[in-house]
């Protein structure tokens, strides 16, 4: 049982970084607009799509006349590792995010938080419309694996090693990009006061755009790195963006750091409460959790930025 404690643990927590870069994304956004994410979820469902038709191409186009097109042909000769797709799909995600603003949330930025809401849900309808169109329900995978790595009793899946590791990293790199480079600095005045931000010359309508892009960037490479070690459908991302919700709460809204301890929380649950109960009571006790952190600390473990 002690084995299997900590070996659950182990599990959980390396998952409970990736979970916790997830939650940045809606923890940046709204720390910086005061905008909650409604696309969040597929969102993360298009990074894993992502990382899997940059390295698998021939699992989406399956068939003998999609496979005779000149996009398969293109992906095909790009076909590359993984976590090199990555890249591409951060790419992906940052220029989303910035088009997406420009599209569904500047126009509804200053109206009723309902506003933003309806934009931001109206492009979660329409990525999940479009994707179950093109890709259907059926569940997917990317065909991969790192080995292991044992410490003892206990056997870490080198895929979740890799996916904390670049969790680590993303999130260290965006800490060093929002305090220590201009364009970093200019987002963090804006979402400490937006008019005089404008009057020290900082183009804000620019700067909110690229936060919401990083945002989706962040989001979309959460969904990359989750595609390595779970299979998925486009309809994943809904249950990966409650998770979202629960952690951003349990950290405190707009507070990345604490979106990372969230992660690490929620994940070490979701590794620990199977080994004592059914899996079936993971989700219940995340979300009375959720519940009484509202009620006891609506302000999160690390509080609101």
């Amino acid at each position: 049982m002690v084995e299997q404690f900590f070996a659950s643990l182990s599990d959980g927590l390396l998952l409970g970084f990736v979970y916790g870069l997830a939650a940045m994304g809606l923890t940046l956004i709204f720390g910086v607009m005061r905008v909650i994410n409604l696309a969040h979820g597929p969102i993360i469902a298009l990074g894993m799509f992502g990382v899997l038709i940059f390295s698998h191409p021939e699992s989406v186009f399956s068939s003998e006349a999609a496979q005779g097109t000149t996009t398969y042909a293109v992906l095909n000769t790009l076909r590359m590792h993984p976590y090199l797709a990555l890249i591409l799909v951060a790419v992906l995600g940052l220029l989303f995010g910035i088009v997406m603003y420009s599209v569904s949330v500047h126009r509804v930025l200053n109206a009723s938080q309902l506003s933003s809401l309806l934009g931001t849900f109206s492009v979660n309808m329409i990525i999940i419309g479009i994707g179950t169109a093109l890709l259907t329900t059926n569940t997917f995978a990317v065909d991969f694996s790192m080995g292991s790595v044992e410490l003892g009793a206990i056997t870490l899946p080198g895929t979740r090693l890799v996916a904390a590791l670049c969790s680590l990293l993303i999130t260290g790199g965006l800490y060093l990009f929002l305090y220590r480079t201009p364009p970093g600095k200019a987002i963090r005045a804006v979402a400490n006061n937006r008019d005089a931000a404008e009057l020290m010359g900082v183009a804000s309508v620019r700067m909110l755009a690229l936060s919401f892009g990083l945002g989706t960037m962040l989001a979309a490479l959460s969904g990359g790195l989750i595609a390595t070690f779970f299979p998925f459908t486009i309809l994943s991302g809904g249950g990966y963006q409650l998770k979202s919700f629960v952690i951003v709460v349990l950290g405190g809204l707009g507070n990345p750091t604490g979106a990372l301890l969230g992660g690490l929380i929620l994940g070490a649950m979701e590794g620990v409460v199977p080994v004592f109960m059914p899996t079936s009571w993971v989700p219940v006790i995340e979300f009375v959790l959720f519940v009484i952190i509202l009620l006891v600390r609506p302000s999160g473990i690390l509080g609101a930025r």
